[in-house]
């Protein structure tokens, strides 16, 4: 079996814990250290629509994981990535140590002010700022290179839909292709001049 640093192993998935995604993947990722198996791809995401992830994203199931810069602007062409207002801190299990944090969005078809919410649901995990003190203290070269890494530049997000049958809401939320096969909908109802 040859070593593939984009694939795993048949029978591996990739089903990582939030302090894995931050420990392992994102945490390398800002201070420039090699991550094996290199299985999750920079992607800048808000030129994409979420339904545009598969192929560009790591999928794994309905997930797909990938690595952009922070950013304010969550616009994309169809639509924009709302917080939630829930932010999660991320604790080492080890040591009880905050490593990070997960933010949660929900994706709007639209413009901000009149959009209509999808399922559509990322979790954007970023490093917190006192991981650079004792979460990267397990070695001491990662000390000495620690003045080099810039924590507030990198996320891993985590795309998914959710799905409706396991929601308690109102089931008001429409997916993407609803949205689509709606707007559809709408075109016949318009008359056109002749």
């Amino acid at each position: 079996m040859g070593d593939s640093n984009v694939n795993l192993p048949p029978g591996f998935r990739f089903y990582p814990t939030d302090e894995e995604l931050v420990v392992h993947f994102l945490h390398r990722k800002a201070a420039l250290l090699p991550c094996h198996p290199d299985v999750i791809p920079d992607l800048d995401l808000y030129p994409y629509d979420p339904w545009d992830l598969d192929g560009k994203a790591m999928a794994e199931g309905n997930k797909w994981y990938f690595y952009s810069r922070r950013t304010q602007s969550r616009i994309t062409e169809n639509g924009y990535w709302k917080s939630l207002g829930v932010d999660e801190p991320i604790f080492s299990c080890s040591s009880d140590y905050n490593v990070g944090m997960k933010k949660y969005y929900a994706f709007y078809i639209g413009e901000p002010s009149e959009g209509v919410k999808t399922n559509w649901v990322m979790q954007e995990y970023s490093l917190s700022d006192s991981s650079s003190g004792s979460g990267s203290s397990r070695s001491s070269s990662k000390i000495r290179n620690h003045s080099k890494i810039d924590y507030s530049k990198w996320v891993i997000c985590r795309v998914y839909e959710r799905n409706c049958d396991n929601d308690d809401d109102d089931g008001t939320e429409l997916s993407c292709l609803d949205e689509v096969f709606l707007s559809l909908d709408d075109l016949d109802e318009i008359s056109l001049p002749h």
